[in-house]
């Protein structure tokens, strides 16, 4: 690549205007560029190296404003650690004093008095307050699941999530955010296992002990998602459901011997069973728990 080009694209840390690349490079050469993703435009008037990353189009943004923005919702969630809805657009606030408009990418939020805080130096909005921002916005089980990946980021914890939303009281869906809080976890280990809890306890199940550790007859330490080690039951979630690879299902089976010889019995469920078969679930844990329905 033309090295004055690159030397526009370095001078803001990545990212360049239309005006400087066509100072540097003619027209037909930009639309190379553009053709075999060597270039990409993020913002109207705003460019970028290869294939854009979040980092990137703030930086263009910045650009665009001339100032530096501040990402919240869903890309605040994404640069903490705990997006559990794989947000694709950027979400900002509107810089003060301008009128930054929604484009293809970009939603543009106003939030008077969202606390903010610098992170990898850029300034977001701060943890707690975006965990319970973006949980106020989604389904009962995604709440759960963004509460308990947040306190798993270790960005914040329940007196942070609590004091979040109790400054957001009033607002849309934050009555069950603020139910949720008490029961989150940092210990299951995908959003599905969060979603498969809030199963059990809306079905009254005894809590189990969640990433508990057994060791096997041979010694070796085997890790289970839930288990109620009283009745030696352990329930063990199955994720990719179709895209397994033959090593996690050799792998399987030699956990499931082994947790079976050692006196165990598991429960393996997949994503049908939470979220389309819950009863069912339900009603299997239950007898392997001896409880009567």
């Amino acid at each position: 690549m033309d090295p004055q080009l690159l030397s526009v694209f370095q001078s803001h840390g990545g990212v360049a205007r239309f005006a400087e690349i066509r100072a540097v490079l003619p027209r037909r050469e930009l639309q190379r560029l553009l053709r075999t993703a060597q270039v990409a435009k993020i913002h109207p008037g705003v460019y970028t190296l290869g294939s854009p990353r979040t980092r990137m189009l703030l930086k263009g943004l910045d650009l665009l404003c001339g100032e530096s923005v501040v990402a919240c919702m869903g890309t605040a969630a994404a640069v903490f650690g705990f997006d559990t809805e794989s947000v694709v657009a950027l979400h900002v606030l509107n810089p003060e004093g301008r009128q930054l408009r929604n484009h293809a990418g970009l939603v543009v939020h106003r939030r008077e008095g969202a606390p903010l805080v610098t992170h990898h130096d850029r300034l977001v909005t701060a943890p707690a307050w975006t965990a319970v921002e973006v949980a106020r916005a989604l389904p009962r089980p995604r709440i759960l699941a963004t509460l308990d990946k947040a306190l798993r980021s270790e960005t914040c914890d329940h007196t942070s999530l609590e004091a979040a939303a109790a400054a957001q009281r009033g607002r849309r869906g934050i009555v069950v955010v603020r139910k949720l809080i008490p029961l989150a976890s940092p210990l299951p280990e995908s959003e599905m296992e969060s979603e498969a809890r809030l199963v059990m306890l809306d079905g009254e199940i005894p809590d189990p002990v969640l990433q508990h550790k057994i060791i096997d007859r041979d010694g070796n330490c085997w890790r289970v998602d839930f288990a109620w080690p009283a009745f030696r039951f352990v329930v063990e979630y199955d994720g990719f459901d179709f895209h397994r690879t033959p090593a996690d299902l050799a792998r399987d089976r030699r956990k499931d011997a082994a947790l079976r010889e050692a006196g165990w019995t598991v429960l393996r469920i997949v994503s049908a069973d939470v979220r389309r078969h819950p009863d069912v679930m339900l009603r299997r844990i239950r007898q392997n728990l001896g409880i009567v329905a």
